[in-house]
Protein backbone atom coordinates (compact mmCIF):
# COMPACT_ATOMS: atom_id res chain seq x y z
CA UNK A 1 0.00 0.00 0.00
CA UNK A 2 1.86 3.27 -0.83
CA UNK A 3 1.94 5.88 1.69
CA UNK A 4 -0.75 8.27 0.88
CA UNK A 5 -3.32 5.27 1.50
CA UNK A 6 -1.93 4.42 5.05
CA UNK A 7 -2.45 8.13 5.86
CA UNK A 8 -5.81 7.74 4.54
CA UNK A 9 -6.79 4.64 6.44
CA UNK A 10 -4.99 5.96 9.75
CA UNK A 11 -7.08 9.62 9.65
CA UNK A 12 -10.35 7.29 8.80
CA UNK A 13 -9.76 5.21 11.55
CA UNK A 14 -9.42 7.96 14.04
CA UNK A 15 -12.38 9.93 12.83
CA UNK A 16 -14.62 6.27 12.84
CA UNK A 17 -13.01 6.13 16.97
CA UNK A 18 -14.21 9.95 17.79
CA UNK A 19 -17.44 9.81 16.49
CA UNK A 20 -18.21 6.61 18.42
CA UNK A 21 -16.67 8.04 21.35
CA UNK A 22 -18.73 11.01 20.72
CA UNK A 23 -21.96 9.26 20.45
CA UNK A 24 -21.28 6.36 22.98
CA UNK A 25 -20.18 8.77 25.75
CA UNK A 26 -19.81 12.39 25.62
CA UNK A 27 -23.71 12.90 24.66
CA UNK A 28 -25.23 10.96 26.92
CA UNK A 29 -23.33 13.04 30.14
CA UNK A 30 -24.40 16.35 28.27
CA UNK A 31 -27.62 15.05 27.72
CA UNK A 32 -27.82 14.09 31.86
CA UNK A 33 -26.39 17.77 32.83
CA UNK A 34 -29.14 19.34 31.36
CA UNK A 35 -31.99 16.53 31.90
CA UNK A 36 -30.97 15.03 34.93
CA UNK A 37 -29.10 11.44 35.77
CA UNK A 38 -31.78 8.66 35.27
CA UNK A 39 -32.69 7.30 37.89
CA UNK A 40 -31.89 3.48 37.18
CA UNK A 41 -34.90 2.76 35.59
CA UNK A 42 -37.17 4.29 37.59
CA UNK A 43 -40.81 4.91 35.95
CA UNK A 44 -41.69 8.22 35.38
CA UNK A 45 -43.79 8.70 38.17
CA UNK A 46 -41.12 8.11 40.40
CA UNK A 47 -39.12 10.73 38.44
CA UNK A 48 -41.99 12.95 39.01
CA UNK A 49 -42.46 11.98 43.05
CA UNK A 50 -38.51 12.51 43.12
CA UNK A 51 -38.28 16.58 41.42
CA UNK A 52 -41.56 17.19 44.20
CA UNK A 53 -39.03 16.01 46.65
CA UNK A 54 -36.44 18.04 45.72
CA UNK A 55 -38.51 20.95 45.59
CA UNK A 56 -40.29 20.55 48.81
CA UNK A 57 -36.97 20.01 50.87
CA UNK A 58 -35.65 23.00 48.92
CA UNK A 59 -38.40 25.10 49.94
CA UNK A 60 -38.73 23.91 53.96
CA UNK A 61 -35.13 24.53 53.85
CA UNK A 62 -35.94 28.07 52.56
CA UNK A 63 -39.02 28.91 55.33
CA UNK A 64 -37.02 27.30 58.30
CA UNK A 65 -33.79 29.53 56.84
CA UNK A 66 -35.25 32.68 57.53
CA UNK A 67 -35.47 34.86 60.06
CA UNK A 68 -38.44 34.17 62.45
CA UNK A 69 -39.40 37.58 62.25
CA UNK A 70 -39.89 37.31 58.60
CA UNK A 71 -42.85 34.26 59.20
CA UNK A 72 -46.28 35.66 58.66
CA UNK A 73 -48.26 36.77 62.30
CA UNK A 74 -50.44 34.05 63.63
CA UNK A 75 -48.84 31.59 61.22
CA UNK A 76 -45.37 29.74 61.00
CA UNK A 77 -44.29 27.70 58.06
CA UNK A 78 -43.36 23.94 59.89
CA UNK A 79 -42.41 21.07 57.89
CA UNK A 80 -44.37 22.70 54.54
CA UNK A 81 -47.28 23.62 56.41
CA UNK A 82 -49.23 26.67 58.25
CA UNK A 83 -49.81 26.50 61.11
CA UNK A 84 -53.19 28.32 62.78
CA UNK A 85 -52.03 28.28 66.43
CA UNK A 86 -55.57 28.77 67.57
CA UNK A 87 -56.77 24.99 66.31
CA UNK A 88 -55.37 22.33 68.38
CA UNK A 89 -56.98 20.63 71.72
CA UNK A 90 -55.53 20.40 75.24
CA UNK A 91 -52.98 17.67 76.50
CA UNK A 92 -51.95 16.35 79.52
CA UNK A 93 -48.70 17.59 80.40
CA UNK A 94 -47.19 16.19 83.61
CA UNK A 95 -44.48 19.11 83.68
CA UNK A 96 -47.06 22.13 84.22
CA UNK A 97 -48.03 24.06 85.23
CA UNK A 98 -45.19 26.31 84.40
CA UNK A 99 -44.85 28.22 87.71
CA UNK A 100 -45.97 26.98 91.29
CA UNK A 101 -48.76 29.61 92.47
CA UNK A 102 -48.09 29.21 95.72
CA UNK A 103 -44.64 30.55 95.71
CA UNK A 104 -43.78 31.58 92.78
CA UNK A 105 -46.63 34.27 92.24
CA UNK A 106 -47.29 36.03 95.28
CA UNK A 107 -49.37 38.84 93.73
CA UNK A 108 -52.22 37.18 92.29
CA UNK A 109 -55.98 38.59 92.94
CA UNK A 110 -57.84 36.85 95.32
CA UNK A 111 -60.58 36.43 92.58
CA UNK A 112 -57.95 33.94 90.32
CA UNK A 113 -56.34 32.31 93.48
CA UNK A 114 -57.98 28.96 92.89
CA UNK A 115 -55.93 27.61 95.18
CA UNK A 116 -55.66 29.40 98.30
CA UNK A 117 -59.35 29.20 98.49
CA UNK A 118 -59.95 25.87 98.85
CA UNK A 119 -59.26 23.74 95.20
CA UNK A 120 -58.48 20.58 95.87
CA UNK A 121 -57.92 19.37 92.49
CA UNK A 122 -54.38 19.93 90.72
CA UNK A 123 -55.17 18.12 87.09
CA UNK A 124 -56.83 21.79 85.63
CA UNK A 125 -53.18 23.05 86.03
CA UNK A 126 -51.32 20.43 83.51
CA UNK A 127 -52.81 20.89 80.82
CA UNK A 128 -50.96 22.05 78.07
CA UNK A 129 -52.57 24.01 74.68
CA UNK A 130 -51.15 21.82 71.47
CA UNK A 131 -52.03 23.29 68.04
CA UNK A 132 -53.09 20.76 65.45
CA UNK A 133 -49.81 21.60 63.10
CA UNK A 134 -46.90 22.86 64.60
CA UNK A 135 -45.39 23.30 68.52
CA UNK A 136 -46.24 26.05 70.67
CA UNK A 137 -42.81 27.20 72.66
CA UNK A 138 -42.97 26.96 76.37
CA UNK A 139 -42.99 30.91 77.67
CA UNK A 140 -39.63 32.08 78.41
CA UNK A 141 -39.96 35.04 80.73
CA UNK A 142 -35.91 36.21 80.25
CA UNK A 143 -36.62 35.92 76.37
CA UNK A 144 -39.69 38.08 76.65
CA UNK A 145 -38.33 40.42 78.39
CA UNK A 146 -34.97 40.67 76.93
CA UNK A 147 -37.11 40.90 73.24
CA UNK A 148 -39.67 43.50 74.55
CA UNK A 149 -36.20 45.60 76.77
CA UNK A 150 -37.42 49.31 77.54
CA UNK A 151 -41.28 48.97 76.21
CA UNK A 152 -44.69 48.87 77.85
CA UNK A 153 -47.20 46.14 77.46
CA UNK A 154 -50.76 47.60 78.13
CA UNK A 155 -53.76 45.32 78.36
CA UNK A 156 -57.30 47.29 77.94
CA UNK A 157 -61.06 46.09 78.73
CA UNK A 158 -62.85 44.31 81.46
CA UNK A 159 -62.03 41.98 84.35
CA UNK A 160 -61.14 39.22 81.46
CA UNK A 161 -58.22 41.56 80.67
CA UNK A 162 -57.23 41.91 84.37
CA UNK A 163 -57.29 37.99 84.01
CA UNK A 164 -54.79 38.21 81.09
CA UNK A 165 -52.84 40.50 82.58
CA UNK A 166 -52.42 39.09 86.15
CA UNK A 167 -51.63 36.00 83.69
CA UNK A 168 -48.63 37.49 82.27
CA UNK A 169 -47.55 39.46 85.54
CA UNK A 170 -47.39 35.94 87.24
CA UNK A 171 -45.37 33.67 84.22
CA UNK A 172 -42.96 36.76 84.43
CA UNK A 173 -41.82 37.50 88.13
CA UNK A 174 -41.90 33.50 88.11
CA UNK A 175 -39.07 33.52 85.43
CA UNK A 176 -37.22 36.68 86.86
CA UNK A 177 -37.60 36.48 90.77
CA UNK A 178 -34.33 37.94 91.98
CA UNK A 179 -35.06 40.70 89.28
CA UNK A 180 -35.40 44.23 90.85
CA UNK A 181 -39.23 44.61 90.80
CA UNK A 182 -41.45 47.55 90.86
CA UNK A 183 -44.57 46.11 92.95
CA UNK A 184 -47.98 46.99 91.33
CA UNK A 185 -48.69 50.42 91.63
CA UNK A 186 -52.15 52.10 91.26
CA UNK A 187 -51.70 55.21 89.45
CA UNK A 188 -55.53 56.22 89.55
CA UNK A 189 -58.95 54.14 89.57
CA UNK A 190 -58.54 52.91 85.83
CA UNK A 191 -54.47 52.12 85.80
CA UNK A 192 -52.12 49.58 87.53
CA UNK A 193 -48.38 49.14 86.47
CA UNK A 194 -46.13 46.65 87.21
CA UNK A 195 -42.59 47.01 86.19
CA UNK A 196 -39.70 44.94 85.59
CA UNK A 197 -36.85 47.62 86.80
CA UNK A 198 -33.73 45.65 85.34
CA UNK A 199 -35.51 45.00 82.02
CA UNK A 200 -37.61 48.33 81.44
CA UNK A 201 -40.54 46.35 80.90
CA UNK A 202 -43.47 47.99 82.30
CA UNK A 203 -46.99 45.36 81.88
CA UNK A 204 -50.09 47.86 82.75
CA UNK A 205 -53.66 47.04 83.22
CA UNK A 206 -56.17 50.01 81.77
CA UNK A 207 -59.64 49.39 83.07
CA UNK A 208 -62.24 49.90 80.77
CA UNK A 209 -65.43 48.36 79.75
CA UNK A 210 -66.67 49.39 76.72
CA UNK A 211 -62.98 50.80 74.93
CA UNK A 212 -65.58 53.84 74.59
CA UNK A 213 -66.27 56.71 76.92
CA UNK A 214 -68.67 56.78 79.27
CA UNK A 215 -68.90 60.14 80.84
CA UNK A 216 -71.30 61.56 83.62
CA UNK A 217 -73.32 64.38 82.53
CA UNK A 218 -76.43 65.94 84.24
CA UNK A 219 -78.83 63.50 83.03
CA UNK A 220 -76.71 60.33 84.50
CA UNK A 221 -73.70 58.21 82.94
CA UNK A 222 -73.80 58.34 79.05
CA UNK A 223 -71.78 56.21 77.06
CA UNK A 224 -71.16 57.93 74.11
CA UNK A 225 -70.58 55.15 71.21
CA UNK A 226 -68.29 57.80 69.08
CA UNK A 227 -65.77 58.71 71.21
CA UNK A 228 -62.86 57.92 72.73
CA UNK A 229 -60.96 59.91 75.20
CA UNK A 230 -58.39 57.84 76.70
CA UNK A 231 -56.47 56.83 72.97
CA UNK A 232 -54.22 59.20 73.86
CA UNK A 233 -52.55 57.07 76.14
CA UNK A 234 -53.21 53.96 74.95
CA UNK A 235 -51.27 55.29 71.50
CA UNK A 236 -48.30 56.04 73.49
CA UNK A 237 -47.36 52.29 74.15
CA UNK A 238 -45.39 49.78 72.39
CA UNK A 239 -47.91 46.90 72.32
CA UNK A 240 -51.74 46.90 72.97
CA UNK A 241 -54.14 44.43 73.92
CA UNK A 242 -57.32 45.23 73.77
CA UNK A 243 -60.77 43.28 75.20
CA UNK A 244 -64.32 44.05 75.36
CA UNK A 245 -67.80 42.56 75.37
CA UNK A 246 -68.48 40.90 78.87
CA UNK A 247 -70.46 44.10 79.94
CA UNK A 248 -72.28 44.68 76.49
CA UNK A 249 -75.17 42.17 77.30
CA UNK A 250 -75.64 43.75 80.67
CA UNK A 251 -79.30 45.36 81.78
CA UNK A 252 -80.22 46.38 85.29
CA UNK A 253 -78.21 47.70 88.28
CA UNK A 254 -75.21 46.39 87.08
CA UNK A 255 -75.11 48.05 83.88
CA UNK A 256 -72.17 51.02 83.58
CA UNK A 257 -74.22 53.55 81.90
CA UNK A 258 -77.87 55.29 81.81
CA UNK A 259 -78.30 56.49 78.55
CA UNK A 260 -76.41 55.93 75.48
CA UNK A 261 -75.31 58.48 72.64
CA UNK A 262 -74.30 58.09 69.00
CA UNK A 263 -73.35 61.99 67.65
CA UNK A 264 -76.73 64.04 68.81
CA UNK A 265 -78.81 61.00 69.50
CA UNK A 266 -79.23 60.23 72.76
CA UNK A 267 -81.70 57.00 73.76
CA UNK A 268 -82.42 55.12 76.82
CA UNK A 269 -81.02 51.74 75.47
CA UNK A 270 -80.76 50.17 72.15
CA UNK A 271 -79.91 46.64 70.63
CA UNK A 272 -76.75 45.67 72.24
CA UNK A 273 -75.21 44.05 69.40
CA UNK A 274 -75.46 46.88 67.31
CA UNK A 275 -73.95 49.21 70.05
CA UNK A 276 -71.30 46.54 70.17
CA UNK A 277 -70.45 46.98 66.56
CA UNK A 278 -70.69 50.44 66.81
CA UNK A 279 -68.57 50.86 69.85
CA UNK A 280 -65.86 48.62 67.79
CA UNK A 281 -65.83 50.54 64.46
CA UNK A 282 -65.44 53.87 66.42
CA UNK A 283 -62.09 52.11 67.74
CA UNK A 284 -61.30 50.34 64.67
CA UNK A 285 -61.30 54.03 62.92
CA UNK A 286 -59.19 55.50 66.25
CA UNK A 287 -56.48 52.22 65.53
CA UNK A 288 -56.47 53.81 61.79
CA UNK A 289 -56.14 57.33 62.37
CA UNK A 290 -54.32 57.38 65.68
CA UNK A 291 -52.05 54.38 65.95
CA UNK A 292 -48.57 54.23 64.77
CA UNK A 293 -47.77 50.74 63.79
CA UNK A 294 -44.11 51.63 63.50
CA UNK A 295 -43.74 51.06 66.92
CA UNK A 296 -47.06 50.57 68.58
CA UNK A 297 -48.08 46.29 68.14
CA UNK A 298 -52.10 46.26 68.42
CA UNK A 299 -54.04 42.73 69.28
CA UNK A 300 -57.79 42.32 70.13
CA UNK A 301 -58.00 39.57 72.79
CA UNK A 302 -60.89 37.43 71.54
CA UNK A 303 -63.97 36.68 73.42
CA UNK A 304 -63.66 34.34 76.27
CA UNK A 305 -66.58 32.37 76.78
CA UNK A 306 -68.57 31.27 80.13
CA UNK A 307 -69.67 27.87 81.35
CA UNK A 308 -73.18 28.12 83.21
CA UNK A 309 -75.01 25.81 80.50
CA UNK A 310 -74.54 22.23 80.78
CA UNK A 311 -75.93 21.09 77.69
CA UNK A 312 -72.70 22.75 75.88
CA UNK A 313 -70.46 19.77 77.16
CA UNK A 314 -73.65 16.81 76.99
CA UNK A 315 -74.46 17.52 80.60
CA UNK A 316 -78.28 18.94 80.51
CA UNK A 317 -79.35 20.01 83.75
CA UNK A 318 -75.83 21.90 84.65
CA UNK A 319 -76.40 25.46 85.53
CA UNK A 320 -72.54 25.93 86.65
CA UNK A 321 -68.75 24.97 86.43
CA UNK A 322 -68.74 23.50 89.66
CA UNK A 323 -67.15 20.31 90.37
CA UNK A 324 -65.71 20.12 86.47
CA UNK A 325 -62.45 19.07 86.33
CA UNK A 326 -61.49 18.32 82.83
CA UNK A 327 -61.66 19.76 79.59
CA UNK A 328 -63.88 18.83 77.09
CA UNK A 329 -62.09 16.73 74.14
CA UNK A 330 -62.04 17.88 70.97
CA UNK A 331 -61.08 21.38 69.71
CA UNK A 332 -64.73 22.87 68.97
CA UNK A 333 -68.04 22.96 70.41
CA UNK A 334 -71.44 24.43 70.30
CA UNK A 335 -72.09 27.20 72.13
CA UNK A 336 -75.59 28.71 72.92
CA UNK A 337 -74.77 31.95 74.00
CA UNK A 338 -74.04 35.21 71.90
CA UNK A 339 -70.18 34.92 71.80
CA UNK A 340 -70.18 33.36 68.26
CA UNK A 341 -72.12 36.15 66.88
CA UNK A 342 -70.16 38.83 68.94
CA UNK A 343 -66.97 37.28 67.79
CA UNK A 344 -68.44 37.76 64.25
CA UNK A 345 -68.59 41.31 64.80
CA UNK A 346 -65.24 41.54 65.95
CA UNK A 347 -63.85 39.84 62.96
CA UNK A 348 -65.64 42.08 60.80
CA UNK A 349 -65.02 44.99 62.71
CA UNK A 350 -61.10 44.33 62.09
CA UNK A 351 -60.99 43.02 58.25
CA UNK A 352 -62.18 46.67 58.22
CA UNK A 353 -59.15 48.31 59.64
CA UNK A 354 -56.77 49.22 57.40
CA UNK A 355 -53.34 48.88 60.02
CA UNK A 356 -52.28 45.55 60.91
CA UNK A 357 -54.27 44.22 64.22
CA UNK A 358 -53.99 40.58 65.32
CA UNK A 359 -56.47 38.55 66.47
CA UNK A 360 -55.81 36.32 69.67
CA UNK A 361 -58.56 34.32 68.91
CA UNK A 362 -58.74 32.50 71.62
CA UNK A 363 -62.68 31.77 72.01
CA UNK A 364 -62.46 28.04 70.62
CA UNK A 365 -59.74 26.89 72.58
CA UNK A 366 -60.95 28.02 75.75
CA UNK A 367 -64.74 27.05 74.94
CA UNK A 368 -63.23 23.55 75.58
CA UNK A 369 -61.90 24.30 79.55
CA UNK A 370 -64.76 23.89 81.49
CA UNK A 371 -63.10 22.70 84.24
CA UNK A 372 -60.60 25.99 84.42
CA UNK A 373 -62.76 28.49 86.04
CA UNK A 374 -62.67 29.38 89.54
CA UNK A 375 -66.16 28.59 90.32
CA UNK A 376 -66.32 28.37 94.37
CA UNK A 377 -63.05 29.18 95.05
CA UNK A 378 -62.28 32.79 95.22
CA UNK A 379 -62.72 35.52 98.11
CA UNK A 380 -65.98 36.33 97.60
CA UNK A 381 -67.74 32.09 97.39
CA UNK A 382 -69.88 33.00 94.33
CA UNK A 383 -70.07 30.55 91.52
CA UNK A 384 -67.70 32.04 88.97
CA UNK A 385 -67.72 30.33 85.32
CA UNK A 386 -66.37 33.43 83.63
CA UNK A 387 -62.95 34.08 84.59
CA UNK A 388 -60.23 31.84 85.09
CA UNK A 389 -57.62 30.10 87.92
CA UNK A 390 -54.35 31.49 88.21
CA UNK A 391 -52.38 29.25 87.00
CA UNK A 392 -53.95 28.34 84.32
CA UNK A 393 -55.81 28.97 81.08
CA UNK A 394 -54.52 32.33 80.50
CA UNK A 395 -51.13 31.52 80.77
CA UNK A 396 -51.52 29.46 77.36
CA UNK A 397 -53.05 33.02 76.13
CA UNK A 398 -50.16 34.82 76.88
CA UNK A 399 -47.80 31.88 75.72
CA UNK A 400 -49.41 32.72 71.83
CA UNK A 401 -48.78 36.47 72.62
CA UNK A 402 -45.19 35.43 73.46
CA UNK A 403 -44.98 33.52 70.31
CA UNK A 404 -46.47 36.60 68.21
CA UNK A 405 -44.22 38.84 69.41
CA UNK A 406 -41.08 37.03 68.88
CA UNK A 407 -42.36 36.41 65.21
CA UNK A 408 -42.57 40.35 64.81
Amino acid sequence: MSKGGQRFGVVTIFFFFFFFFLVIVILPILTCAVHGFPDGGGSVLEETRGRRMIISATATATATGRKQKQLPKQQAQEGGTRCNVFQGSWVYDSSYPMYDTTTACPFIRKEFDCLKFGRPDRDYLRYRWQPSACTLPRFNAKDFLNRMRGKRIMYIGDSLSLNNWQSLVCLLYAGVPNSNITRPRQSNATMTTFTFEDYGVSVIIFHSLHLVDIQRESIGRVMKLDSIKDGALWKTMDVLVFNTWLWWPVKGPRQQWDYIQEGEKVSEDMDRMEAFHKAMMTWAKWVDAEVDVASTRVFFQGISPSHYNGTEWNEPGLTNCARETKPISGSTRSQSDDSPAAMAVVKQVLSSIKKPVSLLDITAMSQLRKDAHPSSYNAFKGMDCTHWCIAGLPDAWNQILYRELAAA
